[in-house]
């Protein structure tokens, strides 16, 4: 698994301004149509990738929390919210935004998950490949491009069906 994620990152250095070119293109497509093609392609891409073996975007990622997140992850850590906070989250001035502390994540060992079932949603959601919407979330799945293993097969597998011209 190292050895892919050491080639997606040099990969998404060489294709920067490839993957610009694609985000343009994208960006004038039919937004249904891309939404059909990418949701296919995750599913298709997400079956043969074990994400519990890579946990690259737990090692790279800052994660947001919601209140119900932090009341799962209480369950999981046997910690009052006070106490998990504490510990674990870092908070807005105004309190309405929390993200964990750390980077990477502290329930990674191993490249592992150590509260899995409990995860934060935005955890479960990622990489965000299986929702309409996605020219509206081109951006941050371009930043990720050369971190995840699911969001860079799907991205590639998605310029042929495009057809996509990458010498332009």
């Amino acid at each position: 698994m190292q050895s892919l994620l050491r080639k997606m990152e040099i990969e998404a250095g060489e294709k920067f301004e490839e993957n610009i070119r694609f985000r343009n293109f994208l960006k004038e497509q039919d937004a249904p149509a891309i939404d059909a093609l990418v949701i296919g392609l995750n599913e298709e891409v997400s079956a043969g990738v074990d994400c519990t073996a890579c946990g690259n975007c737990c090692r790279q990622l800052m994660i947001n929390l919601e209140n119900a997140d932090v009341e799962r992850l209480c369950a999981a850590t046997n910690q009052t919210a006070a106490e998990f906070k504490e510990y674990y989250v870092e908070c807005s001035s105004s309190g309405n935004l929390m993200v964990m502390n750390t980077i990477p994540c502290k329930f990674l060992t191993d490249d592992k998950c150590t509260v899995y079932t409990h995860r934060p949603q935005e955890c479960r959601n990622f990489p965000g490949l299986d929702a309409a919407g996605f020219q509206g979330r081109m951006f941050a799945t371009f930043m990720h491009y050369g971190r995840c293993p699911i969001i860079y097969e799907v991205l590639e597998k998605l310029k042929a069906k495009t057809g996509f011209s990458k010498d332009e």
